[in-house]
C-alpha cells in the first residue's frame, strides 16, 4: 500500500502505455438529474473510475446515456419517479483518449467479458485510474447497457472550451420503457 492506496499494476501501466490513443471530437449525450451541471464532474467510483479523480460519463449515443441511467435508478428499491432527469446533447473535444472499440479489446486487460454488464468494475477501475496517471484525457469504450461506445472524459484533463452543451431534453421514463418494450 502506497499513500492509502494499492500499487498500480505495473504490466496494466506497460499494456495502456502501448496502446495508441485517439483525439475525439463530436456529439455525446450525458444523462443527469435536473439542476444539476452536466458539464460538472465527479468521482463516481463508477465502471471507469475508483472514486479518485473527477469524470464526466457520456455516450456516442443518446439512447446508451438514457439505458445507463436507466439501469442505475432501476437498481434503487424505489424508482424516482418524482425526479426530472435530462438528456444534455454535448460538443466534446479530447487530445489524447484510450479506444476499445469492442470487448475483445478489453479481455487482455483483465475484464471479464462474458460478465461485463454485471457491476464488477475492480479490473475497468484499474483501467480506469492507470489511464489517468498515463495522463490519458479519457476512455471511449462499449457500453454495458445499449450496444455503442460511451465516452468517459477526466475532468482535469480537458479545459471547459472543450465541453459545450448544444441541447437539453427532459427525459419521459414512461415513454422510454414504452419504447423498450416495443423493440
Amino acid at each position: 500500500m502506497v499513500g492509502g492506496r494499492t500499487s498500480r499494476d505495473l504490466a496494466l501501466l506497460d499494456a495502456l502505455d502501448a496502446l495508441e490513443w485517439v483525439p475525439f471530437e463530436g456529439r455525446v449525450w450525458r444523462a443527469v438529474r435536473e439542476g444539476r451541471d452536466p458539464l460538472q464532474g465527479h468521482p463516481s467510483a463508477g465502471r471507469w473510475d475508483p472514486g479518485t479523480f473527477d469524470v464526466l460519463y457520456t455516450s456516442l449515443e443518446p439512447e446508451g446515456a438514457v439505458a445507463e441511467m436507466r439501469f442505475h435508478l432501476a437498481r434503487q428499491p424505489v424508482f424516482p419517479s418524482h425526479l426530472t432527469f435530462v438528456l444534455h446533447e454535448m460538443s466534446v473535444r479530447t487530445a489524447r483518449t484510450l479506444r476499445f472499440a469492442d470487448l475483445s479489446a478489453l479481455a487482455p486487460l483483465g475484464v471479464d467479458t462474458a460478465r461485463y454488464a454485471d457491476v464488477l468494475y475492480e479490473a475497468t477501475q484499474a483501467i480506469g485510474d492507470a489511464a489517468d496517471f498515463l495522463g490519458f484525457d479519457g476512455i471511449l469504450a462499449p457500453g454495458a447497457r445499449w450496444p455503442c461506445l460511451n465516452l468517459v472524459i477526466f475532468t482535469d484533463r480537458v479545459t471547459p472550451q472543450d465541453l459545450d452543451i448544444l441541447s437539453s431534453t427532459d427525459i419521459d421514463w414512461p415513454d422510454w420503457d414504452a419504447r423498450l418494450r416495443s423493440s
